[in-house]
């Protein structure tokens, strides 16, 4: 009798490249209101996955949590994902740059994330992997400042680099500290890697240098799931797919490249992708089951599983998340 295999053996069988009973499956979306706190993220992440069954976990902390501990203050004022909108932010000049300093990652709102992943952790078990959401150093720096750190650093590029060295440090920390609690990997994510915001010799210098320590420190905690996401368009996106990972996510659908183009060129990282994570939001159920076989097929059932190319929207029905998690196990 043939024994079931867990979401854990199924998500990194996909990873490895091996055939697989089915794709693992996974989808997320933020819980306005619901992620302000250690215990109402954990209790809204466990009822996300009671209704779905998902394969693996993307803890959702709101968006600007890095944020937090240096200043910033947010509200909900009912953006379609979920998102937040800054009401104070602490970086307005370059010579605010200055006053960015070491935060401890086991107090303050930090530290409520990190709680989190432990509760979420202690909730479904070992069997199915969780993955923290980390965003690079530059992201932070451009959320801290309302996208001015390009700006800031063409005009004062020494302030910026020294910034984002203590911004690094704290992500390290926050990186290690999750996968000490419970992670079985992260979810690191670019926002910056797009010539709409900068130009390449700019990311060179002032993300990857940031980025790849982060990375390494996720690999050195042991992170069996590293996943890259690639935000927006026109992105460096041969750059990032380079990371050392063990998938890319991006906005398939939306943007592109296509699934078979990705797992052609980049034969040792998976894809998380295959639903357009804001047409999900107004499609029939069939229209989702649809795009899922049609990922399924791109890639012949290896190195792929199914998940949004981003945030799915906040008031994606619950037919069609159920009816996407039906056509990965079909």
């Amino acid at each position: 009798m043939a024994t079931e295999i867990t979401s854990r053996e199924r998500v990194l069988a996909a990873l490895r490249g091996d055939e697989v009973d089915c794709p693992p499956v996974s989808l997320w979306k933020h819980f306005p209101e619901r992620d302000q706190s250690a215990a109402a993220l954990a209790t809204s992440t466990g009822a996300w996955q009671e209704m779905l069954g998902l394969d693996f976990i993307k803890l959702m902390p709101p968006g600007d949590y890095a944020t937090i501990d240096w200043g910033l203050r947010s509200e909900f004022r009912g953006a379609r994902g979920g998102t937040r909108d800054p009401i104070h932010v602490p970086v307005r000049t370059a010579a605010d740059w200055r006053s960015i300093q070491p935060v401890d990652v086991t107090r303050g709102f930090n530290a409520e994330v990190i709680r989190a992943c432990r509760l979420v952790r202690d909730a479904v078990g070992p069997d199915l992997p969780v993955l923290q959401t980390i965003f690079s150093p530059l992201t932070i720096a451009s959320k801290l400042s309302n996208g001015a750190v390009i700006e800031h650093l063409r005009a004062e590029p020494a302030a910026v680099h020294d910034a984002l060295a203590i911004i690094r440090d704290v992500t390290i920390a926050v990186t290690r500290e999750s996968l000490r609690v419970g992670a079985s990997g992260v979810f690191f994510a670019s926002q910056c890697s797009s010539s709409d915001v900068m130009r390449r010799e700019e990311y060179d210098e002032f993300g990857v240098p940031y980025d790849l320590p982060v990375l390494q420190a996720a690999a050195d905690e042991g992170s069996e799931f590293t996943l890259t996401h690639i935000h927006g368009a026109n992105t460096f996106f041969e750059l990032l797919a380079g990371y050392p990972a063990h998938a890319l996510n991006w906005h398939d659908r939306r943007i592109g490249p296509d699934i078979q183009s990705v797992l052609r060129d980049h034969p040792e990282r998976s894809a998380v992708a295959g639903i357009d994570e804001h047409a999900i939001a107004s499609m029939t159920p069939d229209e989702v089951r649809a795009q899922v076989r049609e990922a399924r097929e791109a890639s012949g059932n290896r190195r792929l599983l199914i998940g949004p190319g981003c945030v799915a929207l906040a008031a994606t029905p619950d037919d069609n998340l159920r009816a996407a998690v039906e056509a990965a196990r079909a």
